[in-house]
């Protein structure tokens, strides 16, 4: 099993897609998010992890999700069984998708 590792040594390419809502729409986003991670998004080659998050006023979703590679990911965004998922998701909130590589973490 793979899990979310954040190091500045890891060759990967991670999402972070934030995502406005409702109070009345952050839940079922969540919902949506977290079904479409467990039966599309998961199973395609080079997926490492995703890891929700909801703001406490409310009003953001983010989805923190780290891929093998870049082909990877775009691999799953061309697959019409997960952007179904994605245009579900876009009826429930704004979102803004970019990837990201670690470049510095802190400690206490």
């Amino acid at each position: 099993m793979t899990t979310t590792t954040i190091a500045t040594d890891q060759d990967l390419a991670t999402l972070i897609n934030v995502f406005t809502v409702t109070r009345m729409t952050q839940q079922p986003l969540v919902d949506l998010l977290t079904e479409a991670t467990e039966q599309v998004m998961r199973h395609h080659p080079g997926f490492i992890s995703a890891n929700i998050h909801t703001s406490l006023d409310g009003t953001r979703v983010v989805n923190y999700a780290q891929w093998r590679s870049r082909e990877d990911f775009q691999a799953m965004l061309d697959d019409p069984t997960a952007r179904e998922h994605m245009s579900a998701a876009g009826s429930l909130a704004t979102a803004e998708p970019h990837l990201y590589e670690v470049t510095s973490i802190h400690h206490a």
